[in-house]
């Protein structure tokens, strides 16, 4: 089996993967709330912060207060919903439709059989993916995803289901923002760190 690739991208310290899950958890999430949480102190809070924004996984916001005072910023995941939305993750998402385009006019035959919609939706989660260091293999008939060799393989034992679930959010907020039929339904559990493979499924649109 080949050895897993470091971890790379925006997400590529644990820290960053904490605070993702704090705001996966729960948004929104102040500074002094994130810091509590991690023990991190807040200059360092603010520089993995920026990093997320700017790859489109958290977006902030100016607190609504009714009382005297400076307003916080507020922090939140990006879900792909409307009103978790980021222009940094749409800007993805169209730029990955525009390269499998071009890829598909040289190979047609590396379009989806699940639709255009699909087809675009797995354009951008494909590129998430790279970007963070995993090396997918989409099987379109069994709606999996096999991230097999998982560069997370070597983390604590402890901190693995903290990686799964952030990693399975993003997933689900990448496939929200591209618009279609597929969601991300699971990771499905292996004896073997190193294997992974994540489980699609079709909602109701697809009707």
């Amino acid at each position: 089996m080949a050895s897993a690739r470091p971890a790379c991208g925006p997400i590529s310290t644990f820290s960053r993967v904490q605070i993702l899950h704090l705001v996966q958890s729960r948004s929104p999430r102040s500074i002094s709330e994130l810091c509590e949480a991690t023990g991190l102190h807040q200059n360092t809070i603010r520089e993995h912060l920026q990093r997320l924004i700017e790859g489109g996984y958290i977006i902030p916001s100016i607190e609504h207060r009714a009382t005297r005072g400076r307003p916080r910023t507020l922090y939140s995941a990006v879900t792909g919903t409307p009103e978790a939305s980021s222009a940094v993750a749409r800007d993805k998402v169209n730029a990955a439709a525009r390269r499998g385009d071009l890829m598909r006019r040289a190979m047609p035959a590396t379009a989806s059989d699940l639709g255009p919609r699909a087809t675009y939706q797995l354009d951008a989660l494909i590129e998430h993916l790279e970007e963070s260091g995993f090396e997918p293999v989409i099987d379109d008939a069994q709606l999996t995803v096999d991230l097999t060799p998982c560069p997370h393989a070597a983390a604590r034992p402890e901190d693995r289901p903290v990686l799964c679930r952030v990693h399975l959010g993003l997933m689900q907020g990448v496939l929200t923002e591209a618009g279609g039929p597929l969601a991300a339904d699971s990771v499905r559990e292996s004896a073997l760190p190193a294997e992974c493979t994540v489980q699609l499924r079709l909602t109701d649109i697809a009707a």
